[in-house]
């Protein structure tokens, strides 16, 4: 991976967050969601990974005292050289900073690159939601990972 770097995401990088989210899920957020998140959501916590321009996002939930990771997406031409699993850890560390004791995210069934990452960082698999994903129906593997007593 080349010059990658992680910080937090800003109301201004929320058009090169959209485009990353359009190229990335059959059913997009819209622009206007994530200028929402950014401004009216107190608990949102997102990141970008940029190189010279925005290539990847993650976004978490803060709930009492779990994380909900809302989405990851990297842009097609950088994915599988990293930008996935750095803006993860970087998530992770800042649920740890937040004090949270787990993390948690569903994510396609048929979506195994995304699963063998989140496995490969200590996530375990918990459970199906059947039919979660509106566009085709397809059921969500939950994840969870345990952060308290993990380091």
């Amino acid at each position: 991976m080349t010059n990658v770097s992680v910080r937090k995401m800003t109301v201004m990088d929320a058009p090169g967050v959209h485009a990353v989210e359009l190229e990335s899920f059959a059913t997009p957020w819209t622009l206007e969601s994530f200028i929402a998140e950014m401004t009216q959501n107190p608990n949102a916590y997102y990141l970008v990974a940029e190189t010279d321009e925005i290539i990847g996002f993650a976004g978490l939930w803060h709930i009492a005292d779990e994380g909900h990771i809302t989405n990851v997406a990297v842009k097609q031409k950088a994915r599988g050289r990293g930008t996935g699993e750095t803006l993860l850890v970087a998530l992770i560390e800042q649920a740890r900073q937040l004090g949270l004791r787990a993390m948690t995210l569903e994510v396609r069934v048929s979506n195994t690159p995304a699963r063998t990452l989140y496995e490969k960082l200590g996530f375990l698999y918990a459970g199906t939601r059947k039919r979660y994903y509106q566009d085709n129906n397809e059921d969500a593997a939950i994840y969870w990972l345990e952060l308290e007593g993990d380091e």
